[in-house]
């Protein structure tokens, strides 16, 4: 794996709800470095990433330690016609009519069968190598600073897309395929929720290589809590008309 490139200190900064994880998908089954491998307990993607929050060290899971449709959005299989057909959805209730839930799969994001044999999951203190993905669970007014940091040096837009079932496509295939940092709210993805994954009302981010050098390095330049957050509405109503005067000349 290649090593770490960037300083990644200034995240344990933030009032983070849990230490960000990082996570690096392998050809091998097996990862050429000492690294252990999860224990034989099964467990769904998404809880892969509480499993890290919660690690003292980096580990690493294949097929076999996934217990729910995760190892199939990693392409290390593929799921039965009674799934992809639509009929598991429209069984358990979530939708009304088995082309409903069928059609999510037609474009659903997925890494390309084979081409993932393992992921590495690390908590920030351990991640000594370049991650693929960097998650992140905060409250929102934590997420808002995150955010803007995105945007900060970019005007890149916010950007939250996922669907009601395989929230983890959009978690660990999308953010790598589609270059965008993406986020969901905890408690409306329907597996993490019967899963009892996080509690709900959180942000969860998703944040791809090329986008974590450029967060953190603009979480080291911004005002994380921007003055005009701390005016209150009639204050703020005067400074804003203040700029508007100032700007327009």
């Amino acid at each position: 794996m290649t090593p770490l490139k960037t300083d990644l200190s200034i995240w344990k900064k933030l009032e983070l709800n849990a230490p960000p994880v990082g996570v690096k998908f392998l050809l091998e089954e097996t990862p050429k470095e000492p690294i252990q491998k999860l224990d034989e307990t099964k467990y769904t993607l998404c809880e892969m990433i509480k499993v890290a929050q919660k690690s003292p060290d980096k580990f690493y899971i294949n097929a076999d330690n996934e217990s729910c449709v995760g190892s199939f959005i990693l392409g290390m299989n593929e799921l039965p016609p009674a799934a992809l057909s639509g009929q598991m959805g429209k069984a358990m209730g979530i939708f009304q009519d088995e082309r409903c839930n069928a059609r999510l799969y037609h474009d659903l994001p997925r890494m390309k069968s084979g081409t993932v044999g393992s992921v590495v999951f690390s908590p920030l203190d351990q991640i000594d190598f370049d991650p693929d993905l960097l998650f992140v669970l905060a409250e929102p007014s934590v997420g808002e600073i995150i955010l803007r940091a995105m945007t900060y040096s970019t005007g890149e837009r916010y950007h939250s897309c996922f669907q009601p079932v395989m929230a983890c496509a959009f978690l660990f295939a999308y953010p790598l395929l589609s270059g965008k940092v993406n986020f969901i709210t905890t408690g409306m993805s329907y597996g993490m929720k019967t899963f009892e994954v996080f509690r709900p009302g959180q942000i969860l981010m998703a944040i791809p290589y090329q986008w974590i050098p450029t967060i953190t390095r603009n979480l080291g330049e911004i005002d994380w809590v921007l003055e005009p957050y701390k005016m209150g509405r009639d204050r703020y109503a005067e400074y804003f008309a203040k700029i508007v005067e100032q700007t327009e000349g």
